[in-house]
């Protein structure tokens, strides 16, 4: 049975505009072979989720395992979580397949033992938001992303022993991500943000092309979203507006996340897996040695960037990557765009979101019909990524107006309206 999610616990990495013979994936020997489905990491241990082989842990980065799953009943692991805590140690969750009787459970001990805790049937994934745990899930005997009873949020608010709905019921929720009190849900409706633990929910789908989103991810204030079709969407504004984040990306769903500094890496259904330097601005592939594509999970521990694949774990020295990026000097190529404002009509705010892959100035400025300047958006020099701006025209009056993009020798004209 193929599963295409992961726990959104972990971390992201580096990028490299080229392969370099020298930079490869290396299979590390572990005593399963199957679909690594996750990752979690304590400050002694990396783990891994096996389905349906249960969990290991290694000490060494990979380089050795064990089995990490004593009272594990149900063995197709498809999430695991850690929560750091005031002693030296983490408690670890793992969220089990429902097809299997799938329960959660906890282990106080770094993976020695585990018993049963109710935080609903088919986990997916974990987040943490002070100290308040959530869970997504699929429900009992669901496929991925249909509605079904059961599924939904839950929330544990003393580190995992009780759990209580918090929300989303009927309607499965395959991944979750926190900003500081936000909590957001990555769904087969979009992603939906709760600001109250989970009382209640929004759709924050703004800007969201394809809203059957697979995975979410974070890094410093921004959000993304990967969907089921490859796409990746950015939100700088904690899910007001997304813009389209995924130029050279190439492979079917997006099915994991990591971050490392500013860097994002991405792993796809067989396409491998991706960097960017840019939050999204451009990607591309890293995957020499990578000779299993479909990477389910991502994380990085150590100095190591780890994938977790249908049939295996792979590591990769950050080191490799790194020095990739210094060494190859090459351009990233022009993916330069300007996105039509939402919402439109509008009154009397409208965001507008543009990508430029060079450093360099950029200007956006708005005109009136009558080729008049009304507003200087951004007159700026900017480095390559994706942005967002918003225009108040509450001093303008209603009409059609124009908003234009200056980047290099890019240039790029819209039209919006303003009905008040």
């Amino acid at each position: 049975m193929l599963r295409m999610l992961t726990v959104v616990v972990a971390a992201f990495a580096v990028l490299s505009s080229v392969e370099v013979s020298l930079a490869q994936w290396v299979q590390v020997n572990t005593p399963y072979r199957g679909q690594v489905m996750s990752f979690a990491t304590t400050s002694h241990y990396l783990f891994a989720g096996f389905w349906p082989h249960g969990i290991l842990r290694s000490p060494d980065n990979g380089l050795s395992w064990n089995e990490a799953d004593t009272g594990l009943a149900n063995r197709a692991v498809i999430a695991i979580g850690s929560v750091p805590t005031f002693s030296d140690g983490s408690i670890l969750f793992a969220g089990t397949d429902g097809d299997f009787g799938g329960i959660t459970y906890r282990s106080t001990d770094e993976g020695t033992s585990w018993t049963p805790v109710d935080s609903g049937n088919n986990v997916w994934s974990f987040a943490v938001s002070g100290v308040n745990l959530f869970s997504a899930n699929g429900g009992s005997l669901c496929v991925p992303y249909d509605s079904c009873c059961c599924a939904g949020v839950f929330l544990s608010t003393d580190l995992g022993i009780t759990w209580a709905p918090a929300g989303l019921r009927d309607t499965t929720v395959g991944s979750l991500a926190a900003i500081n009190t936000d909590i957001f849900a990555g769904t087969y409706l979009g992603v939906l943000l709760s600001t109250n633990n989970g009382t209640s929910w929004t759709k924050v789908n703004h800007g969201l092309m394809n809203i059957d989103v697979r995975v979410l991810g974070v890094s410093g204030a921004n959000l993304f979203a990967g969907t089921s079709d490859g796409g990746v969407f950015l939100s700088t504004n904690r899910g007001t507006v997304w813009a389209p984040a995924d130029s050279g990306l190439t492979g079917a769903a997006i099915t994991s996340f990591a971050v490392s500094g500013s860097n994002l890496f991405a792993g796809t259904w067989g396409g491998g897996v991706f960097l960017s330097t840019n939050d999204g601005a451009h990607w591309i592939p890293i995957n020499s040695g990578l000779t299993d594509t479909i990477a389910h999970s991502l994380v990085v521990y150590g100095n190591y960037l780890f994938a977790g694949t249908d049939s295996s774990v792979w590591r990769r020295p950050l080191s490799e990557v790194v020095t990739s990026v210094h060494n190859d000097k090459i351009s990233i190529p022009a993916g330069f765009a300007l996105e039509q404002n939402f919402p439109n009509p509008f009154n009397p705010t409208t965001t507008i979101g543009f990508r430029i892959s060079e450093f360099g100035f950029v200007s956006l400025k708005v005109y009136n019909v009558l080729g008049q300047e009304v507003a200087k958006l951004v007159n700026e020099v900017k480095k390559p990524g994706a942005y967002m701006v918003q225009w108040d025209a509450r001093e303008q009056a209603s009409g059609v107006y124009f908003y234009r993009l200056l980047a290099g020798d890019f240039v790029a004209t819209k039209k919006l309206l303003l009905q008040k």
